[in-house]
């Protein structure tokens, strides 16, 4: 295995892992578990909840005033082994790339930023605990946790279309696109942080109904109280400490936010959708998005791609050949497939999977009815 593929695979297990970490934080929120082991980073003093629980001054003293649970506590556990284990993978792919850094794999700078991040995540994790539940420490926890998942997930892709040409850049729809999207990010982060601020001042439920709120349009709303970022470090926020009319105020927000989110992100998608018509700055981008016609040359060409990025190292004249040899059993294979593998064989093992998306866009909503 080449050192980027180890670095790719690597990316891909870290990212797939941030997911796991992701969905265990919000089942830990969501039963009620976060103080489930109320020090850290053990358990009650103990490495597992069940060394806690076979412990009798454990059972017997609790700690912090709360009782050991060992249902909540192993929630609370398995996410920190799990976000324990996915530092360690960070920490060690910054490593790698480090040692490999003649090869440019990936910059350095991008690799340092993402374990400052991972590490910043694990104070954030350690004073949600100790703070107890501290709304604007869980906030940021969440905030930081998405952080750490988009960008696993941009270097997975990078190093996945590692090479591969894109759309002309000097288009002026890609600069309105680039517009939009940091648009809709900005509002989609936004929304993370308002709804990360709704779950832990517990106002989820301030409004049982919708679209109205408690049977009104604009109920009574303290949006003065809702948004005291800091309060004393010593109150437990289980269960949430706001008067009702602040968590309204605090649940039309997120409801505002939802809408302002949406709209922004409709209009980034829109915007995208524009570049269907801009040139390609690679001929296999052309072809697959001008060339595609019907269900079974889309069918044949999504094979013929992902034929060039696996055998990526066989001479261009093979892979014609076995290019008719695939198509056998899905129907006639269209002669300008083969031509164009023997005439631009280098290019796509050079590019590898970078032009399967062309691929998607050759779909009926994105085809391409115009050629440059």
């Amino acid at each position: 295995m080449s050192h980027t593929a180890l670095v790719r695979t690597l990316a891909i297990a870290a990212f797939a892992l941030c997911l796991v970490v992701v969905v265990l934080g919000a089942y830990v929120r969501l039963s009620n578990a976060g103080l489930g082991c109320p020090d850290w980073p053990g358990c009650y003093g103990h490495l597992t909840p069940s060394g806690a629980a076979s412990d009798a001054a454990t059972v017997t003293t609790p700690m912090a005033g709360r009782a050991l649970d060992v249902g909540k506590a192993w929630r609370e556990m398995l996410h920190r082994y799990a976000a324990g284990t996915l530092a360690t993978l960070i920490i060690v792919l910054a490593a790698i790339t480090a040692i490999w850094r003649r090869e440019r794999i990936v910059a350095l700078g991008y690799t340092a930023a993402l374990t400052a991040v991972v590490l910043l995540q694990a104070i954030l994790g350690a004073l949600t605990v100790t703070r107890q539940l501290k709304p604007l420490i869980v906030t940021a926890h969440l905030l930081f946790g998405f952080t750490t998942l988009s960008l696993l997930w941009w270097l997975a892709l990078t190093l996945w279309w590692r090479g591969g040409a894109g759309i002309d850049a000097t288009a002026a729809p890609l600069r309105v696109t680039r517009t939009t999207a940091v648009l809709g990010l900005c509002a989609l982060a936004l929304q993370i942080a308002l709804g990360g601020w709704t779950s832990s001042n517990y106002a989820a439920i301030a409004c049982p109904d919708l679209p109205t709120c408690q049977g009104s349009w604009w109920p009574k709303a303290d949006f003065q109280s809702a948004y005291v970022l800091w309060r004393d470090l010593d109150v437990d926020y289980t269960g949430g400490i706001l008067d009702n009319p602040a968590r309204v105020a605090i649940h039309l927000t997120h409801r505002l936010g939802a809408l302002g989110a949406t709209l922004c992100l409709l209009l980034a998608a829109l915007s995208a959708l524009r570049l269907r018509h801009v040139p390609h700055a690679h001929p296999l981008q052309q072809f697959v998005a001008d060339e595609a016609a019907g269900c079974g040359q889309r069918l044949a060409r999504l094979f013929f791609l992902c034929f060039a990025a696996i055998d990526g190292n066989v001479y261009p004249r093979r892979l014609a050949t076995r290019v008719d040899n695939h198509f056998a059993d899905i129907g006639e294979a269209d002669p300008r497939v083969t031509q164009f593998a023997r005439d631009h064989g280098a290019d796509l093992f050079a590019q590898r999977f970078g032009y399967a998306v062309p691929m998607v866009l050759s779909c009926p909503w994105f085809h391409h009815e115009n050629s440059p």
